[in-house]
């Protein structure tokens, strides 16, 4: 796969958006705290993740028929320089003292209405460098990459936020987007754009095999559980505990570097059977929230995350490879995303009624036995199905 002079032109733009991606992770937060009413902050925390996830889906719908047969490197091109663009607008607001929760909400939109293709584009690209039997060790390279960014962007971005604020790390989330875009839009050649298929629609083509809509019902839900630690971590930290960001950093820090662990492992995980796999990974992932959720010491809770991380590593490299065999293939990893995307936003909503009513640790204790019981449910149909079968 690195032998490919193609892909090693590519990884640094990968590797700076992922570092930029690790910093927004706790940069997005905790600048809606810093500049929203302070009886308001789990309302505006929600908001502000789910603008900077919730359009790209409507740009799936509202712009297929302009994206829909582009390359690879197109898609991943415009939506990283899009990013960059309405992110550095948030920083020259900032800079400026105009920057209201409102406007910061609204450019947090702008900037993902391109996502879900960028993302699609991210992997059709690898499916069109690569032959198939590397899409999953190039999967989880890339995973390896965006959680290495979770590993050291949360610890960068509390350094960045201590001394300048957490604007400065949004800046610095541009200027990582606008590499990758650079690295995308010169680093190899755009492909002309694809015919339209006959088959339609990515979700038409997904609804027609009962195993992608199956998998994908499953991750919808294991990511729309996730909602209400987004949420309900960062309030916590800053308004339980009077932490600073650096504490939050943490946290995120000991899930990306137990992330970086799985992803390396899951190029090992080829030739596993899906479903218990993905499971399996559900189970274990609710398991290592427990701690989390029941008000466990904070190094049993870092560590509960570092675990979580290293179980949920492999779990996006193992799945993408089932939808990147198709024909359709960037049409229907863009319906995917669509549907990731919607995850987030449910997810999050959630999380903020939960961690309105309940308060955040409670919340995050629905996430732990949530997930843990999507995962049984998952594992039980697997066996059902199986005997059946016999």
């Amino acid at each position: 796969m690195l032998r490919d002079p193609r892909m090693r032109r590519l990884l640094p733009g990968f590797a700076a958006s992922s570092l930029g991606d690790g910093m927004s992770a706790v940069a997005v937060s905790w600048l809606a705290i810093e500049i929203a009413p302070p009886d308001r902050h789990g309302m505006w925390v929600a908001l502000a993740v789910a603008a900077y996830t919730l359009p790209g889906a409507l740009g799936t719908f509202l712009l297929a028929a302009v994206l829909r047969g582009r390359s690879g490197a197109q898609l991943v091109t415009w939506d990283s320089a899009l990013r960059a663009v309405a992110l550095g607008a948030i920083a020259i607001f900032a800079l400026s003292g105009a920057l209201s929760i409102g406007v910061y909400v609204a450019l947090l939109a702008v900037s993902s209405l391109l996502h879900s293709w960028g993302s699609a584009g991210t992997y059709t690209l690898m499916a069109e460098l690569l032959p198939e039997r590397e899409h999953v060790p190039a999967n989880a390279l890339l995973t390896t990459l965006s959680q290495g960014g979770v590993l050291i962007g949360p610890l960068l971005a509390a350094a960045v936020i201590a001394g300048a604020g957490a604007s400065t790390v949004i800046a610095l989330d541009a200027v990582s987007f606008a590499v990758l875009a650079l690295f995308c839009g010169f680093g190899v050649p755009w492909a002309a754009r694809a015919e339209r298929r006959n088959s339609g629609s990515g979700f038409r083509v997904m609804v027609a095999d009962r195993k992608l809509v199956a998998l994908l019902a499953l991750t919808f839900c294991f990511f729309a559980l996730y909602g209400p630690v987004e949420v309900g971590l960062p309030v916590y930290v800053s308004d339980y505990l009077h932490a600073p960001a650096s504490h939050l950093a943490w946290y995120f820090t000991a899930f990306g570097g137990g992330a970086v662990i799985g992803g390396l492992i899951a190029g090992y995980l080829r030739a596993w059977p899906l479903w218990p796999t993905a499971s399996g990974i559900v189970i274990g992932v609710g398991a290592a929230f427990l701690p989390l959720g029941l008000g466990a010491p904070v190094s049993v809770s870092v560590a509960g995350l570092a675990v979580a991380g290293i179980v949920y590593g492999p779990y996006g490299s193992i799945t993408i490879a089932l939808f990147q065999r198709s024909a359709d293939r960037a049409q229907v990893l863009a319906a995917r995303r669509t549907v990731m995307i919607l995850a987030g936003p449910v997810g999050v909503g959630t999380g903020g009624l939960l961690v309105t009513g309940l308060g955040p640790r409670p919340a995050m204790l629905v996430t732990a036995v949530g997930t843990m019981t999507l995962g049984l449910l998952a594992a039980t149909a697997t066996t059902a199905q199986t005997v059946r079968r016999r």
